[in-house]
Parts: structure tokens; sequence; C-alpha cells
């Protein structure tokens, strides 16, 4: 049942255009708080809304405020990176009546034994017509399509393959930990606390990953289209597909290139002066 999470606004949901949002990810269901529900909303967003990193590369600044991602990612049918893409599910969510409570995860895919700053968000949710609690990973660019149950085990959304395993972290903390099933074979993709996380936190992650010399999000475009078959990666000028039985395909592009593959493969139109500083590579030379 929806929780303590939904008794207070926290997440702009009064002042998201409802209408516009589920034009702009193709839901057509009915507008109530219930599981079903939140299954086509996580696949109608996640089909639908690319991950992109493209304003911290062109060094601009990354708002997280519901007008903000409405202009950007409704209105002018751009993508956005998970503080984005989850702030926008989580009013969405919150206005529709469901138990919406923010997590921060710490990315370990890649980190080759480093630890992370947790800068992952994902979002713990209950509905009104059950017990169950959902983890849902809208922003990290390769799916899930469907929230995931917080149980332990494995789970198939659609041909792709998940797991989630329950753990003990430091201080004998609990720790969930997300694995996926790609063209490595099986990797852990992140792990994190069930401690709850507010606007405010995000806008501290969202801080850093937007500017800080150290993040990656600022030295390249990655960008990332995640469907039902495939998943397309743009990662600076490599291009990689990806398919759910963990083969792909790998192209390396010309700069001049990018535009037109981010128009074509991963549903963003740039400007003709975006277009023109994306083509430049200039994030190679600051």
């Amino acid at each position: 049942m929806t929780d303590d999470s939904a008794r207070a606004s926290q997440w702009g949901g009064a002042e998201l255009d409802v209408a516009a949002y589920f034009a702009r990810i193709g839901f057509t269901g009915p507008a109530e708080p219930t599981a079903a529900t939140l299954r086509a909303l996580h696949a109608a967003h996640t089909s639908s809304v690319p991950f992109e990193n493209l304003e911290p590369v062109l060094k601009r600044p990354v708002p997280l405020d519901v007008p903000s991602l409405q202009d950007k990612i409704v209105r002018t049918a751009r993508g956005g990176y998970c503080y984005e893409n989850v702030g926008l599910f989580a009013a969405a969510l919150e206005r529709l009546g469901f138990g919406v409570t923010g997590l921060h995860g710490r990315v370990s895919m890649g980190a080759r034994g480093s630890i992370r700053p947790a800068t992952h968000a994902l979002l713990r949710v209950t509905t009104a017509d059950d017990d169950r609690v959902w983890l849902c990973d809208v922003g990290f660019g390769a799916g899930p399509l469907a929230p995931l149950e917080l149980v332990p085990g494995a789970v198939n959304t659609g041909d792709w393959r998940f797991r989630l395993e329950r753990s003990r972290g430091d201080l004998d903390s609990e720790l969930w930990i997300l694995h996926h099933f790609a063209r490595d074979g099986w990797i852990d993709r992140y792990s994190f606390t069930l401690n709850p996380q507010y606007p405010v936190d995000y806008a501290v992650g969202n801080h850093f990953v937007s500017t800080a010399p150290r993040s990656p999000f600022v030295t390249r475009p990655f960008v990332q289209r995640f469907r039902p078959d495939r998943h397309e990666i743009l990662d600076d000028t490599t291009w990689i597909t990806e398919y759910p039985d963990g083969t792909a395909h790998r192209r390396d592009l010309a700069p001049a290139d990018l535009p037109k593959i981010l128009a074509a493969e991963f549903d963003i139109e740039l400007g003709d002066a975006d277009a023109a500083r994306v083509a430049s590579a200039e994030w190679r030379t600051g």
C-alpha cells in the first residue's frame, strides 16, 4: 500500500503537466496508483526517454526543478541522465498517488575495485493495490523495462535479465546489489541501501556529476537508448549495440557524424549551434 513517503509533496508533482508527460512517453492507461499502472509507466518512460549527458559536456547547468525537466524532456523531447529522469518520474508517481521514496546507488560497473560516490538516483515505490515494494530505475539508460520487486532473486523484464542480491554492508547494514546480463556476462551494476534520499540530496549528487572534473559525465558524450530488443550506447565516438543474449556490435564514428547518429538512433534532435559543437568534439580540447 502507499506509505508515508507520499504524505507530503516532495517531488513537485503538482507542477507536472501530466497530460503532456503521458503524451511524451506514449502512456494511455489508467492514471491510478496500481502495480499495473506502475509497470506500464516504467516501460513507457524507459523505452521513450533516452539517457544523455550532453548538457554537462557542453558546460551547461542541469536544473532538476520540475518546470525545467518538463521543458527539456517533455516539451523539447530531449533526454537526461538519472537525476533528470528519476526526478520527472517521481513527480509523475507522486501526482498519481504512489508512495515514492528516493534512493541513491553506488555504481560498481567498471569501477575495477575502486569506491565511487553514491550518485545514481533510483526510487522505492509502493502502490495502492498490494503490499509489494518496487525498485524503479528509469535513469540508468540500460533498463530494466519494468520495476523490480524488492526481493532477492533473478527476474526477466522481457528478454533482458536482472538479479537482485541482498547482502550486508559496513557496520552490518543492509545492502542491496543489482546485477544485469550484457555483453560482458553477469556484472554487478550498483549497490544501494534503503536510506531515504530527498531532492536536496539529489541536488548535491547532480552538482558533482555535472561539474566535477573527476566526473565522467563532463569529459565525453555518453548517450543510451534502451528498447525491448536492443540497447544502443554512444560513448564518445564509439557506437555499441547490445542484445539481450549478450552479443554486441561496435562501430567507430567520426565526430562530424555524431549529430546525425544522435537523431537517427537515439532520438535526440539538436539545434544547429549544439550540433556544430558536438560535431567539433570540443570536449577533447576543453
